[in-house]
């Protein structure tokens, strides 16, 4: 992993701390969820037509992806309303990374060396350690149904990183694949919502447009970074180090939401940056 890599990976950690965190904050996440799904749509149809068309191999994947990022939403949506911003995010982030290794191993046939495996652990143990200090600081009584969904979206998360790292290397496009991957899973939730809201609907979205659009140019943005890593180093280490994106979402929570940050959280992330240190081979 290039310096260049690493960078990337770490820019595509904030941005997601940001539209995760506008998700968070409209209250209706059905409304949320709808703007940045639909803007994600939008952004993708426009880019569509000026980037390059993935190659033929890479569509089985894209449409498995964009499966599995409508069931990431579902459960991310349901994870937000039943938690707080601080609980249930690091525990979905903090599940990805293993799994990811687990089912890059399997799948891909790509395992991490020693030093990147006791990165990836290390880097897990301190996503957990913030995980279970959100659950003691939340606000929230919910802690079984958040902390069930929130395991789930990282399984979620997961299954598509290690079908989009597979999908990107096959497409010869990143641009191209995230375009029509955008493309493809952000009709659905706007549909959905069209259904149930009807005429109400878009004056129910009118208050939130602005922040809606801003998450989907994040939510892009993130995830092309990733993707784009995906093509240039092993699909693990790339998990692990996009995770450090709950010390932004943990720093986001006590500024903006009110939360408690605290001397444990700081600990945690701590031992998470020494995780990261141990994955990279950079150079």
């Amino acid at each position: 992993m290039t310096p260049l890599v690493a960078a990337a990976v770490l820019l595509a950690a904030v941005t997601h701390a940001g539209w995760n965190a506008i998700a968070h904050h409209i209250k209706d996440q059905l409304l949320s969820f709808t703007l940045i799904s639909g803007g994600g749509a939008l952004i993708g149809a426009v880019a569509a037509c000026f980037v390059p068309l993935p190659a033929a191999a890479a569509w089985p994947y894209l449409l498995l992806s964009a499966a599995l990022h409508l069931g990431y939403m579902a459960l991310l949506m349901r994870s937000f309303s039943l938690g707080d911003f601080g609980q249930t995010y690091p525990i979905a982030r903090g599940t990805a990374p293993l799994a990811v290794t687990v089912l890059a191993a399997v799948f891909v046939h790509e395992l991490p060396d020693g030093r990147q495996l006791t990165g990836v652990a290390v880097a897990s143990a301190g996503l957990m350690g913030l995980a279970l200090w959100g659950i003691r600081g939340s606000r929230s009584r919910t802690h079984g149904p958040a902390i069930v969904a929130a395991l789930a979206t990282g399984l979620a998360i997961a299954a598509y990183t290690v079908v989009d790292g597979v999908g990107v290397r096959a497409s010869g496009t990143p641009l191209g694949y995230i375009a029509w991957l955008m493309l493809l899973q952000g009709l659905a939730i706007p549909a959905y919502t069209f259904h149930r809201r009807r005429t109400a609907l878009a004056a129910q979205l009118r208050p939130y447009a602005a922040r809606g659009l801003l998450g989907a140019a994040l939510s892009i943005s993130a995830y092309a970074l990733v993707l784009w890593a995906q093509t240039r180093a092993p699909l693990a280490p790339i998990a692990a180090l996009r995770e450090s994106s709950v010390i932004v979402g943990a720093a986001i929570g006590a500024l903006f939401f009110k939360e408690r940050f605290g001397a444990p959280r700081i600990a945690a992330a701590g031992v998470m940056v020494v995780g990261i240190g141990l994955m990279l081979h950079v150079g």
